[in-house]
């Protein structure tokens, strides 16, 4: 859904990508720096209730998840390696996001209601993730549902940016919506996954051959 906004965001960081490919810097570094980024900025705010300048420090460093992509193109060095990498340190940003505002909810943000609806969340995105790619592995399409990684990361970090501005009640209500949107999304995969594989024990078909995956400017297929 958010692939329309990726795009500019490519362009804009292009110049950035190309210094950094003439520089010499390995586009696994890049993702590296950019998770434990991540995880650090969520770990040394969020858990404090420091909403606002978390969400910047996270924001920050969330752009590496394009630029790595960039600076892969530019040095001509796309593997299944940088794929493999990328979407697996994706899991570790997303628990570290998560996971701090469990703690938040769970110590000085006394609800012991949203720490849990918080790990709902954390626990059905990982879910989503996991099942497009196991079923991408068996050669099926899952491309639906809305709760991707790329809208699950946007709607709770404007929340808890403006939630650290002042807006109340916005960023449990984020926390709400995305259990609802995540948990409805693993159902849509679950039914378009079995009704591909219906489909084709009733129709056999040849092998599928299986696209090798490479590093990407945009997402990779676990989202």
């Amino acid at each position: 859904m958010l692939n329309q906004v990726r795009a500019p965001i490519a362009r804009a960081l292009a110049p950035l990508g190309q210094a950094l490919a003439r520089s010499g810097v390995s586009p696994d570094v890049i993702t590296v720096v950019g998770t434990i980024g991540v995880s650090a900025g969520a770990l040394a705010f969020f858990t404090r209730g420091v909403f606002f300048l978390g969400t910047v420090v996270i924001t920050c460093f969330v752009f590496s998840d394009l630029l790595d992509g960039l600076v892969a193109r530019h040095r001509g060095t796309s593997s299944i390696w940088g794929a493999f990498l990328d979407s697996s340190l994706d899991r570790i940003g997303d628990g570290a996001i998560f996971g701090s505002l469990v703690i938040w909810y769970a110590g000085r943000g006394h609800s012991m209601l949203l720490a849990g609806v918080t790990l709902f969340a954390l626990i059905m995105g990982s879910v989503t993730s996991y099942v497009k790619a196991r079923a991408q592995s068996l050669g099926f399409t899952c491309d639906v549902g809305f709760a991707e990684r790329a809208e699950r990361l946007i709607i709770v970090l404007v929340a808890a940016g403006l939630y650290g501005l002042g807006v109340p009640y916005l960023l449990p209500a984020a926390l709400w919506f995305l259990a609802g949107a995540t948990l409805i999304t693993v159902i849509q995969r679950f039914v378009e996954v079995h009704r591909q594989a219906v489909r084709e024990h009733r129709e056999p078909r040849p092998p599928r051959r299986h696209p090798r995956p490479r590093r990407r400017v945009a997402r990779a297929s676990a989202r």
